[in-house]
């Protein structure tokens, strides 16, 4: 899922695996879609772990 800002047009802010707590305002997301947004530098859920869960490293 990737969560975005508050407001119409809001920019994304973190992406989370599927089922998350601490995801607010996030919409579902193809694996390719997390994929790519967290290559493009926006922030893992730090509780969640999708870096991991998708086999991205650090």
């Amino acid at each position: 899922m990737i969560e975005r800002g508050i407001g119409q047009g809001a920019p994304p802010t973190e992406v989370h695996v599927g089922g998350c707590h601490m995801a607010k305002n996030a919409r579902g997301v193809t694996r390719e879609q997390a994929l790519q947004a967290l290559v493009a530098g926006i922030r893992a859920c730090i509780h969640c772990r999708p870096d991991t869960e998708l086999g991205i490293l650090e």
